[in-house]
């Protein structure tokens, strides 16, 4: 599964898992097929428990504490705990001096430009509704973090 991601998409990965150039199982054909609301809620629940989950965050501290947010949560919840395996790709430009700074730099930036990019779509925009600080995931091995030295999504 992944999450919505400008990151994913400008490295890529997001033209290659459309491709179907691969063995994966991929939920979101299967989420973005079901025309039946209520059908496709369930299965972007259980979506969460996808054996690998990828995405980025908005922010990561100089500490090592990263900063994700979206208006469903629907990221958070295979992030925080649903997937077996966690992979965020995150461009430098996403690198905070504080948790107080990766706050501003979500909601100053983060949320301005995916507001625009979701207009831009023909959507009615975006808003903050779930936000989870990440400090220490318990599980060893179980999120990895590829930080890109350039800069990748908002």
């Amino acid at each position: 599964m992944t999450g919505s991601s400008t990151t994913l998409d400008e490295i890529g990965f997001i033209a290659f898992l459309i491709s179907k150039k691969h063995s994966w199982r991929n939920w979101k054909d299967q989420i973005l097929a079901e025309k039946d609301p209520g059908k496709q809620q369930d299965l972007r629940r259980a979506s969460t428990t996808a054996e690998y989950f990828l995405g980025s965050v908005q922010a990561i501290t100089e500490q090592g504490q990263a900063l994700g947010a979206d208006a469903s949560g629907s990221r958070q919840g295979g992030y925080v705990f649903g997937a077996k395996n966690v992979i965020w790709v995150v461009g430098v430009n996403k690198i905070a001096p504080d948790l107080d700074s990766a706050f501003r730099r979500l909601r100053e930036h983060c949320v301005p430009l995916e507001d625009a990019r979701m207009k831009s779509a023909g959507f009615p925009g975006t808003f903050i509704g779930k936000m989870v600080v990440y400090e220490k995931e318990g599980a060893p091995g179980r999120v990895t973090t590829i930080l890109v030295g350039e800069k990748l999504g908002f």
